[in-house]
C-alpha cells in the first residue's frame, strides 16, 4: 500500500490541468463491476448465520418497537413516554 498524505494529494489536485481532454477509450475508475456500485465502494455481503436465537431476538425487538409505536408512546430516550 502506498502512503500518501493529504498535503501530497492536495498538491497533486492543485497541479492538475482542469482543461485536459479525456480520451474516448478512457475507462472509469471501478468500471469493471457486475452491479450498480463497484466492489471498492460497497463490497458484496457475506453470509450471516441465522440461528434460531438470533431470529427470535430480532423479531422480538421489531415487534416490541411496533407495539410501542402503535400504542402512541415514544422510546427515543429509552423509557416509554407519551409523545406530546
Amino acid at each position: 500500500m502506498i502512503d500518501v498524505t493529504d498535503d501530497e494529494l492536495a498538491a497533486e489536485a492543485m497541479a492538475a490541468d482542469p482543461d485536459v481532454a479525456v480520451p474516448g477509450d478512457a475507462v472509469a475508475f471501478g468500471e469493471a463491476i457486475d452491479g450498480l456500485l463497484p466492489d471498492w465502494y460497497m463490497p458484496a455481503t457475506g453470509s450471516i448465520r441465522r440461528t434460531r436465537p438470533r431470529v427470535v431476538a430480532v423479531v422480538g425487538l421489531i415487534l416490541s418497537l411496533l407495539i410501542v409505536n402503535a400504542a402512541g408512546l415514544c422510546v427515543t430516550y429509552g423509557w416509554p413516554e407519551i409523545a406530546w
